[in-house]
């Protein structure tokens, strides 16, 4: 039987993603998992795993769009700009009035330019900039354009020198929440990072939909490919003979279904593949059936 699809899981705190898809392999009982967008090992909340042949929608997933509620500390930065690090400055924060703190805010919605973390995943010359930065070298990472489509308040505690701001983001992928945390604090002038972060939404997929590993352990619920696909990218459905040309990787006219990837489907519902238009004609990016 064949299981390929996506799992959508309530990442728990303290597990990194890869320990997640290690877990997700023993239950599928197969190696061929992989996870769309990492979450740290602080943060819980939405991660999208792929099973079986769904892995190779990984990539293709326009999974563009993320949500998040986080909490961030006013008065205190760190070297990770979160709660794991070390903290590196404090300065209060008690001055800060809730103007000042919502004028920080809208400044830093919209487009952008963000640089990422020291502590981050990003490559610098071939290698990783934490484990440089576990080296103890400086690591100069470039701004980059990010959109954070929404950056509202939903709560604001006061307690002496430092600031708790309960928020909910909505923001392109490769969005930092901590370094918007970082930057919110430096434009304060106080410092800041992000104390939790609860991912609520990749894509289409939300907490709604998300299962805890130890439910998946009881009852293993995969999105099948066809309704992940479908969920996602507009949908073609063929004729037969399209079908055929489709599933030994031919093209296909386009059809006017936008620039992203495009749910191919065969007459009996089946998903066929991916395909991308370029002019005239739409290729396929990856075939699924045998």
């Amino acid at each position: 039987m064949d299981n390929s699809g996506l799992v959508i899981v309530d990442k728990p705190a303290d597990w990194t993603s890869h320990d997640v898809v290690g877990r997700m392999r023993r239950l599928a009982k197969t190696r061929r998992v992989g996870h769309a967008g990492t979450l740290d090992p602080m943060a819980t909340g939405v991660l999208v795993l792929g099973v079986g042949k769904a892995t190779r929608l990984l990539g293709h997933l326009a999974l563009t769009e993320k949500g998040y509620d986080a909490t961030i500390r006013l008065g205190q930065s760190t070297n990770t700009d979160d709660a794991e690090g070390e903290i590196t400055a404090s300065a209060s924060a008690a001055h800060v009035a809730d103007e000042a703190l919502h004028a920080g805010i809208a400044e830093l919605t919209g487009t952008i330019r963000q640089v990422p973390p020291q502590v981050s995943a990003i490559k610098v010359n071939g290698e990783r900039a934490y484990k440089m930065a576990r080296k103890g070298e400086e690591v100069a990472l470039a701004a980059r354009p990010v959109t954070v489509h929404a950056f509202t308040v939903t709560g604001v505690r006061r307690d002496g020198d430092l600031i708790d701001v309960d928020a909910s983001v909505s923001c392109s992928s490769g969005t930092y929440i901590r370094a918007l945390a970082r930057d919110l604090g430096a434009s304060l002038g106080c410092g800041g990072h992000l104390t939790a972060l609860r991912r609520t939404r990749v894509g289409p997929y939300d907490l709604s939909m998300a299962r805890t590993l130890d439910q998946l352990a009881e009852k293993l619920e995969i999105l099948p490919m066809n309704e992940a696909v479908a969920k996602v990218f507009p949908r073609r459905d063929v004729s037969a003979e399209d079908a055929r040309k489709v599933a030994h990787g031919g093209r296909l006219p386009a059809a006017g279904l936008g620039p992203g990837p495009v749910g191919v489907f065969a007459p009996d519902g089946t998903l066929l593949a991916l395909v991308e238009e370029q002019g005239r004609a739409a290729k396929p990016l990856a075939v699924f059936v045998p």
